[in-house]
Order: C-alpha cells, then structure tokens, then sequence
C-alpha cells in the first residue's frame, strides 16, 4: 500500500461514524385500522426494537391526521419519518420522488373494506349519484376512498369519465364524516367508510350501504400500508429495521389474541359507541385481516397510471415497496 493510500485510509479510519437519528415522527389515521401502531404506541415497541439494536435513546413521536395529503407532505419534508397511508397515496410520491427522495412502502397493514353509505333515499346504485350529493371521504383526489370512485366512475361511465364523481367528494377525517352524515352538515349525505365508522353508522336509521371497495377491486385488498423513505431508510438502518420489526411484533400480537386487541382498541380510541364483541367481530371476519402482505396494491397503481394521476408505471408491485417485502406472496 502506498503512502497516499494509507493516508486515506488513516483519514477514513478517523471520521466519526454518522449516528441513527435520535428520534422519529410517525403520522397515522382514525379508525380500527391503525391498531397495530395504537399498540406500538402504547406498548413503545419501536423503542425496545431500537435497544434490542444497540439504540438505547431512540424517541418516537406519534400524530394523528385526517388524511393522506398532510401525511406525503410531510415525508417530502422530512417532518415524518413513516406514515400510514393508502395504496394511491404511496404511488402518487413513489411516481414523484423515484429518483430523489425515493418514497417507498415498509410492507401492507390492512387488508379491509371500505364502505360507501348513504342516507339519500334516492340512491339506488352509484349512477344515481348527482350534483346535489356529498360523499365525505379523508382526503380528496388522493385518499383510497377517492381512487376507489374514480375506478367506479371509469367502470360505469367509460375511462374518460373517471373524474365524474370527484366534484361531489368533501375532505373529512372518519370522526368528523360520521358527525356529518349524521346530521346532513354541509350537504353531506354519504360517506365512503371503514371500520368501525361504518358499523356505526349502519346503526343510523335510513343509512344503507351502496357498494364496497372490495367491490370495485374484486376481493381483498390492502387499505393501509406504512410508507418511508428510501433515504431515511439508508442513512438509519437499524431505525428503519427497529420499526418494522415492531409493526410485525404488534400484528403478531393481535392475530394470537383478537379479543385482547378488541378491547386494547375500545381503550385506545376511547370508543364508546362499539362493545368489545362488535370490534371483535370486525377483525375476526375473513374480509379483514392485520398483514405485511400486499393485496391488490399494484391493481390501483395501474389505474393511477392509466388516468394519468402518476407519470411512471411500476414493473410490480415489488417496485413500490422496499427490498424486505419482496419475499411476500403479494400482488
């Protein structure tokens, strides 16, 4: 070795290792959906996976948020670290940030269906909807909820049409969309729910359901996955790794005892409108399910792209997720 080699590797031997960041922000949504991050909260799982790797003081910071749009701004900004959002949410900053920032998903969440309901008695199918309805809905545009009737309006009305329905959407979290509906504020007289809202709303006299996700998907499909990005996820490594082991280590815990995570729910959400026996059944019921696995995640990117909402087509799925899903049977 040459006396300038050596000085290199005397220079590089000498620089301090860039320390994990010491604290991260995690931004999740309302809903029975979100459980296995309400017991990563409450049981501050991230933080023994991050002392299991030799990060003693890791800190992380939970918010709750109405949608999806305040949730890839702040991965953008790097304000949030991981977010819980929906599969169109997820294409839309894979589209936009592949060569940069690089926002992919950690792995699925929920597998569920959403609910579109409504109180207009006229409504007899999703073609009767008019210029007079209001479905309420996390976020326009961008939410599940909102793809989901951009891909009903294309199978109805052809794919020119697919935007038909977007005039009558109203941002509102789940909470508020309830409250909504239920009192006819602002116009709104349907709402495209999940778990446990639409239970509870199927308790309001006059509200029925029009159709489902499953529906316009053709079976089960992911509702939420958690999303980061490609930088963080270099530049923490044992971060990143400390937070999905524990996403996996809350799932395992609610799938080994659903009656135990019924009730950590009604505590957590401070639900008083649902027993321990109604959440039980929601997320014992063979349509909804508490995995990594991707369902129908690349079914929605491909409409995305065939309407123009993303620029870029991912090969697979596998393109929208990062390296450790990839031996997942998803789709």
């Amino acid at each position: 070795m040459g006396w300038r080699s050596l000085g290199l590797l005397v220079v590089a031997l000498s620089l301090p290792v860039r320390a994990e960041v010491a604290e991260i922000h995690v931004a999740q949504q309302y809903g029975l959906a979100f459980l296995p991050l309400m017991l990563m909260e409450r049981d501050h799982l991230v933080e023994a996976q991050a002392r299991r790797a030799g990060l003693a003081d890791l800190k992380v910071l939970w918010s709750k948020v109405a949608g999806p749009s305040v949730m890839n701004d702040g991965l953008v900004s790097g304000s949030l670290q991981f977010a819980a959002v929906g599969a169109p949410a997820l294409a839309t900053l894979w589209s936009k940030t592949r060569d940069g920032l690089g926002v992919k998903a950690i792995g699925a969440m929920t597998s569920y269906p959403l609910f579109l309901n409504t109180r207009n008695a006229k409504l007899k199918t999703a073609r009767d909807l008019g210029a007079a309805d209001r479905i309420a809905l996390p976020s326009i545009k961008v939410s599940t909820q909102a793809v989901m009737l951009q891909m009903l309006a294309a199978r109805e009305y052809g794919a020119d049409q697919y935007a038909r329905f977007d005039p009558l959407t109203v941002g509102l979290a789940h909470p508020d969309a309830l409250l909504a509906l239920m009192n006819g504020t602002g116009g709104v007289n349907a709402h495209f729910a999940s778990s446990p809202y639409h239970e509870q709303e199927m308790r309001i006299p006059g509200v029925r359901t029009l159709l489902s996700s499953y529906d316009i998907l053709g079976g089960r499909a992911t509702a939420v996955l958690v999303s980061s990005t490609s930088r963080f996820r270099a530049e923490n490594p044992k971060v990143y790794r400390a937070f999905l082991d524990a996403l996996a280590e809350a799932m395992a815990l609610i799938n080994r005892d659903k009656m135990a995570a019924a009730k950590a729910y009604l505590g957590l959400a401070r639900d008083s409108r649902d027993s321990v026996e109604d959440i039980h059944r929601i997320i014992s019921a063979p349509d909804y399910a508490y995995t990594l696995t991707p369902e129908k995640v690349f079914k929605t990117a491909e409409f995305m792209y065939r309407i123009g909402s993303i620029k870029v087509k991912p090969a697979s799925w596998k393109d929208l997720f990062f390296l450790e899903a990839h031996g997942l049977s998803g789709d």
